[in-house]
């Protein structure tokens, strides 16, 4: 089945109060959460970590910083919260060698990402190639795909393609926001996909509520197995 990840995000940002968020959306079936290094403070980070991981939950900190140095900086976070997986940045090899030893799986971005919120360029002949080379590294394990901030790819090709020459899992992330699109993701053989935003301004089935629409959406994930690709 293709794994939901829901982000206590919005505008790349996690949310303001996240905490009570968590404490709200805990009982409605996920498997796995996530946010930001960006809009909460690493203790507020550290104690939604804690909460998820007391009730069952995988905990992934996304980074979106845009210099190598605050990049780094937030991997080195990432082990004080807690997180059992980071997702995004652009400097594997550093990234790698701040995280080796810890049991965190380490997925960044392939292709050209740029700005905040981020964009996705390359073709994706270069984006597939740079996701075969990028988890090919010793201490990546998968890849956080933007594939619907693409400035211009067809998301399924590339996913499609990416899956391909990926070694590791691939998370599809960045502006998912209905069924269709989870529908494509499963075709294109992602891992799993992250949702934020579109949730908290209530696109999904089952809305506004938050956790209607995750359940909304765990059981789209749940229709989707084992349809063909």
């Amino acid at each position: 089945m293709t794994e939901f990840v829901f982000m206590l995000t919005h505008h790349d940002t996690t949310v303001a109060d996240a905490r009570r968020m968590y404490a709200d959306i805990r009982d409605s079936g996920l498997r796995y959460i996530g946010f930001k290094d960006i809009g909460a403070s690493p203790a507020e980070l550290a104690d939604i970590t804690k909460a998820a991981h007391d009730d069952g939950l995988e905990v992934m900190l996304e980074v979106v910083s845009t210099s190598k140095e605050d990049e780094l900086g937030s991997l080195r976070a990432a082990l004080d919260i807690g997180v059992d997986w980071v997702l995004g940045g652009t400097h594997p090899e550093e990234g790698s060698a701040v995280l080796a030893g810890a049991p965190v799986r380490y997925c960044p971005f392939p292709g050209e990402v740029t700005g905040h919120p981020s964009v996705l360029g390359g073709t994706v002949a270069q984006i597939a190639g740079d996701a075969q080379a990028k988890t090919a590294l010793d201490g990546v394990h998968g890849l956080d795909l933007l594939a619907y901030r693409h400035v211009s790819a067809d998301p399924v090709e590339l996913i499609r393609a990416v899956v391909a020459a990926s070694a590791g899992p691939v998370i599809v992330a960045g502006s998912v926001a209905g069924l269709a699109q989870i529908s494509q993701i499963s075709m294109g053989g992602a891992w799993g996909f992250t949702i934020g935003g579109a949730i908290f301004e209530g696109r999904l089935p089952g809305g506004p509520g938050v956790a209607s629409q995750i359940r909304a959406v765990l059981a789209a994930c749940a229709g989707l197995a084992g349809q063909p690709g």
